[in-house]
């Protein structure tokens, strides 16, 4: 008997075929069962990446930078404290410039598996 495969079953594996080791247990993303991600621009490189997928950081920073400061506060005509405002910017890296960037860094085999998230540095309080 001569059996017919269609093309689009061709190149899936047969019963018995060993599988491939995997690096992570996620493949890098962070979809589990969602079928499709949209994706959205690297702030370096400008690569689009799927969003699970991409390193993702919230920034908060000053409008101005440190070095004016002083010198808006000499010249604003308010005596009291004025809060300066801020810039709230979720920024999202393709894994190659956030490597490159040094936002991540590279984990060795054992490290990988540890999930929990890193100490943040603790602020100076003055």
């Amino acid at each position: 008997r001569v059996l017919f495969r269609s093309r689009k079953t061709a190149h899936k594996k047969e019963k018995g075929a060993s599988n491939m080791t995997k690096k992570r247990r996620s493949g890098g993303r962070n979809k589990q069962g969602r079928g499709h991600v949209k994706r959205v621009p690297c702030a370096l490189s400008g690569r689009f990446v799927a969003k699970d997928k991409a390193v993702k950081r919230f920034i908060v920073r000053n409008i101005v930078e440190s070095a004016a400061i002083g010198d808006m506060q000499e010249a604003t005509v308010y005596t009291q404290g004025y809060q300066l405002p801020k810039i709230y910017v979720k920024m999202f890296y393709c894994i190659d410039s956030a490597i490159h960037a040094r936002i991540v860094r590279v984990r060795s085999r054992t490290a990988r598996r540890v999930r929990t998230p890193p100490r943040r540095p603790r602020r100076r309080e003055d």
